[in-house]
C-alpha cells in the first residue's frame, strides 16, 4: 500500500512539474515579448506602412506586414479547406475507413504533417521557378497552402470519426446517396471544421520559413497576386537582425502584434465552436 502511494505521489509530482514547465515557458515567452515590445508599440505601428529609414529606426509601421500576413494565411486557408474536405469525405464515406489504401493515405499525410516548413517553402519555390513566377503574394499562398493541407486533412479526419456510424448508416437506409450522407455528416462537424480552419489560419499567419523564398518582401501593401508581400514573421526576422537597438525594439513590437493576432484567432475558434455546437442539429 505504501509503495503504491509512493508511486502515485511521484507521478503526481512529475505531472505537476511538467505543467509548471509548460505554463512557465508560455508566460516567460509572452512576458518577454510584452516587456520588450510595449515601449515601441504605437498607433503608427498598426496604421502606417514603413516610410524611409524604417529599418534604421525611423518612421513608419508594419501595416504592410499585417495585411500581407492576412492575405497569405487567408488565401491559403480558403484553398486548403476546399481541397481538404473532399479528401476527408472520400476517405471516410466513399471507401472503408480501415482499408489498406485509406491507412496508407493517412500515413502519407502524417509524414507531410511533420515535414519542416522550410521544405514546403523550397518546394513552392521550385514550382514558382517552373512556371516562371517571381516571389509574390501568389507564391506565398501556394507555399502556405502546401503547409496547412496536411494539418487540415488529419484534423478533419479525426473529427469526422467522432460522428456515430449509425448516422451514416441511417442516411443510407433512407435511400440517401453517398454525397447526401456526406452533407449530413459535414453538418454535424461544422464546429470542428471551423476550429480546424482557424487553427490552420493561425499556423499560416505565424510561419516564416515557407514564405521566406516565395512571398518576397515589400514596404507596400500588395494590390495584386503578382506583387511581393511582406508578412509579420518576416518583418520580425529582418528587424531582429539589425544592429540598431530601436529596430530590434520594433521587432518585439511586431511580435506583440502577431501574438495578439494569434490570440484573437484562438479565442474566435473557441467562441464559434461553442456557438455552432449549441446550434447543431
Amino acid at each position: 500500500m505504501k509503495k503504491r502511494k509512493f508511486k502515485e505521489s511521484v507521478f503526481k509530482f512529475l505531472m505537476l512539474l511538467a505543467t509548471v514547465i509548460v505554463v512557465g515557458s508560455l508566460f516567460l515567452i509572452a512576458g518577454t515579448v510584452i516587456y520588450r515590445g510595449i515601449p515601441y508599440i504605437s498607433l503608427d505601428m498598426v496604421t502606417q506602412v514603413p516610410s524611409g529609414g524604417f529599418y534604421i529606426g525611423k518612421e513608419g509601421g508594419v501595416l504592410n506586414a499585417i495585411i500581407g500576413s492576412l492575405y497569405v494565411a487567408g488565401g491559403a486557408s480558403v484553398i486548403g479547406i476546399i481541397i481538404s474536405i473532399p479528401v476527408v469525405v472520400y476517405l471516410n464515406l466513399y471507401i472503408k475507413r480501415d482499408t489498406l489504401f485509406a491507412n496508407a493515405v493517412r500515413m502519407c499525410f502524417d509524414v507531410l504533417f511533420g515535414i519542416p516548413s522550410i521544405v514546403y517553402g523550397a518546394f513552392g519555390f521550385i514550382i514558382m521557378i517552373y512556371f516562371g513566377l517571381r516571389a509574390s503574394l501568389l507564391g506565398g499562398i501556394i507555399a502556405v497552402t502546401l503547409l496547412i493541407i496536411p494539418i487540415l486533412i488529419r484534423t478533419l479526419d479525426e473529427i469526422i470519426k467522432t460522428v456515430p456510424s449509425e448516422l451514416r448508416d441511417t442516411s443510407f437506409s433512407l435511400g440517401a446517396t453517398r454525397w447526401e450522407a456526406a452533407k449530413v455528416v459535414l453538418r454535424q462537424i461544422r464546429p470542428g471544421i471551423l476550429t480546424a480552419l482557424l487553427l490552420a489560419f493561425g499556423r499560416g499567419v505565424g510561419d516564416v520559413a515557407s514564405v521566406m523564398f516565395t512571398a518576397g518582401f515589400s514596404d507596400n501593401i500588395p494590390t495584386s497576386f503578382h506583387e511581393p508581400a511582406a508578412t509579420l514573421p518576416l518583418a520580425i526576422f529582418f528587424q531582429l537582425s539589425s544592429p540598431i537597438e530601436e529596430v530590434r525594439g520594433r521587432a518585439y513590437a511586431a511580435a506583440l502584434i502577431l501574438t495578439a493576432l494569434v490570440l484573437m484567432i484562438t479565442v474566435a475558434a473557441e467562441f464559434f465552436t461553442k456557438k455552432l455546437s449549441k446550434n447543431k442539429i
